[in-house]
């Protein structure tokens, strides 16, 4: 009989399991201590624990992290890990240093069905949802992993389309009996899926940044399929709808392509699109690979296309291009190996 995974389970379920199966409730604290604190993965070590509980605990659950099995390091620094999941797939997750921060960018689901004609994740078409634990095991199981202090949810998938799953990490993320991350220090990334989305914001405190790519619908249509379903007028009438308060950040993440989307007509629709609204824009230089025609605009356009986004009041970012010789930059994540 193949063992439940022990990773991933909140405290309730912890508790749950302990109270159907005579142990005190207090055995499951300590059990999540072990795991998220400790992060030891064998049962027997968890000594403070009856030997009861730990006799029943093997015989039926494993802890579950999982080693990546490969690493490539790119030459700014930035690290892509190769993880397996169950089903013989793999998913990436990429570290990226700055000094004394370090990001881990995590992975929701093996390959996406969204289908964002620019994005290399997209090509590979959908395979599976990552649970809690695979969600997780990413934070665990790196070099970095005790020296992180920023997770983004914007690696492979679509975080939105795995909402339970996402919630129970961000949960496990922040809680006082496992990480104790500040949602703070936590952004999800969505192209918009609306429902998902309203549902996120009510049942999490971490900030949000939507993928938008254009203001107009008919060519955010062309980018992104998901506008036929999610229109971005929608999108953005329902943010204005919620408070975020002064700690919690809204962000449009906006990547450029030359001719596409850098033109004054596409200043002047962010500017009375996002009227209203508290956020920020961060743009992102298109990453050119093969079987994508267009690319981004040169530097000096960028530059001036941010500069007067800024100068209509919008507070708009550059995101620095990080790991793109390993294939690790934004929209650029993707893996052909399979054990299938």
């Amino acid at each position: 009989m193949k063992k439940d995974i022990l990773l991933g389970k909140t405290l309730s379920e912890l508790q749950e399991i302990c109270r159907e199966n005579g142990f005190p409730k207090f055995t499951a604290t300590q059990i999540a201590g072990w795991i998220y604190k400790q992060r030891v993965d064998d049962i027997e070590k968890m000594h403070n624990i009856s030997k009861k509980a730990r006799h029943f605990f093997s015989e039926n659950y494993v802890v579950g992290f999982k080693k990546p099995v490969d690493v490539q390091v790119s030459a700014d620094g930035t690290k892509k890990y190769l993880f397996p999941v169950d089903g013989g797939f793999y998913i990436e997750a990429v570290m990226i240093p700055d000094g004394k921060r370090k990001t881990i960018c995590l992975s929701t689901q093996v390959g996406c069905k969204m289908g964002c004609h620019f994005c290399v994740t997209g090509k590979m078409g959908f395979e599976k949802n990552l649970t809690a634990g695979d969600i997780i095991n990413q934070v665990c199981s790196i070099d970095e992993s005790e020296d992180l202090t920023n997770l983004v949810f914007m690696g492979m998938g679509e975080p939105l389309d795995n909402t339970d799953n996402l919630l129970k990490s961000l949960e496990i993320l922040t809680a006082h009996y496992a990480f104790m991350y500040s949602p703070r220090r936590i952004t999800v990334s969505t192209i918009g899926v609306v429902p998902d989305m309203m549902r996120f914001l009510e049942e999490s405190e971490s900030h949000l940044a939507v993928s938008l790519h254009s203001p107009f619908d008919e060519e955010r249509a062309k980018l992104m399929p998901v506008q036929n379903k999610y229109a971005v007028s929608e999108i953005i009438e329902k943010l204005k709808s919620v408070d975020f308060g002064k700690q919690r950040r809204l962000s449009f993440e906006y990547i450029i392509f030359k001719g596409i989307n850098d033109s004054p007509a596409h200043i002047k629709g962010l500017t009375r699109l996002l009227a209203g609204l508290r956020c920020r824009i961060n743009v992102i230089r298109f990453h050119k690979y093969d079987g994508f025609p267009h690319e981004s605009p040169d530097e000096i356009q960028v530059i001036r296309f941010v500069d007067q986004l800024n100068a209509k009041g919008i507070t708009t970012t550059l995101r620095a291009s990080r790991g793109e010789d390993i294939m690790a930059a934004c929209g650029l994540l993707s893996t052909e190996k399979s054990d299938n």
